[in-house]
C-alpha cells in the first residue's frame, strides 16, 4: 500500500511539472500567433526567423515529449488511484460550478487536446509551409468551418485544463498552502481565460480575414 501511495505522489509530481511546462509553451505560442490577425507582416517575419532557428527542433521535441509524458503520467495516476480504491466523488467545497466542471473535464479535455495536437501538426508542421506562407496556410485552414470549430473546441479545453490544472499542479508539488492558495488560484484562472480567449480570438479573426479575402 505504501509503495502505491508513493507511486501516486511520484505520478502527480511529474505530471504537475510537465503540465506547468506545457502552460509556459502555450503562453509563448500565443505571444507569437497573436500577431497573425493584428500584424501579418510581423507574423511572417517572426515565423520565418523561428523556423530557421537551430534550436527549434530540440524545443519541438521537448514539447512533444512533455505532452506525451504528461498524458501518460495522468493515465498512470488514474489507474493507480482506481487500483487502490480511490473512487471518491468530486465535491466542490466552494460551491464553484465552473471549478467542478473544469475538474471533471480534465480527462476528456486532455484527449481532445491530444487529438488536436496531432491534427494541428499534420496541418501546419508536416509539411511546414514555406517561409512567408505561414499566414496563407493558416487562413486556408480557418476558412473551413470544421477547422474553426476544432480550434475553438481546443481553446475551450485549454482554458478548462489550465483553470483546474494550475492549482492542482501546485498542490501536487507541495507548493500550495493557505497563504498562497487564493493567489495561485486567481492567477491561473486569469491565465486560463487569457489562453482560451486569446486562441479563440486569433482563430476567429484569422477565419474572418480569410473569408473576407475570399469574397
Amino acid at each position: 500500500m505504501w509503495a502505491a501511495f508513493m507511486g501516486v505522489d511520484l505520478f502527480r509530481a511529474w505530471s504537475a511539472a510537465t503540465g506547468l511546462l506545457l502552460v509556459l509553451f502555450l503562453m509563448l505560442h500565443l505571444g507569437g500567433v497573436v500577431m497573425a490577425p493584428f500584424a501579418p507582416a510581423s507574423f511572417e517575419i517572426y515565423a520565418a526567423a523561428l523556423h530557421q532557428s537551430a534550436w527549434l527542433p530540440f524545443a519541438e521535441f521537448a514539447f512533444l515529449a512533455a505532452a506525451f509524458i504528461h498524458l501518460a503520467l495522468s493515465l498512470a495516476k488514474l489507474i493507480v488511484n482506481r487500483r487502490t480504491g480511490n473512487r471518491a466523488a468530486l465535491v466542490s467545497r466552494r460551491g464553484d460550478r465552473l471549478a467542478v466542471l473544469a475538474a471533471r473535464s480534465q480527462a476528456i479535455g486532455g484527449l481532445i487536446l491530444l487529438g488536436f495536437l496531432v491534427v494541428h501538426l499534420l496541418q501546419l508542421r508536416w509539411p511546414r509551409p514555406a517561409a512567408g506562407e505561414e499566414l496563407i496556410a493558416l487562413r486556408a485552414l480557418l476558412a473551413q468551418p470544421a477547422n474553426v470549430a476544432l480550434y475553438l473546441l481546443a481553446a475551450v479545453a485549454v482554458s478548462l485544463h489550465v483553470f483546474h490544472g494550475g492549482e492542482a499542479a501546485h498542490r501536487s508539488l507541495g507548493l500550495l498552502d493557505p497563504v498562497n492558495g487564493f493567489r495561485i488560484r486567481r492567477v491561473f484562472r486569469m491565465l486560463a481565460l487569457l489562453l482560451g480567449g486569446g486562441f479563440s480570438v486569433v482563430a476567429l479573426l484569422v477565419s474572418a480575414s480569410a473569408l473576407q479575402m475570399g469574397q
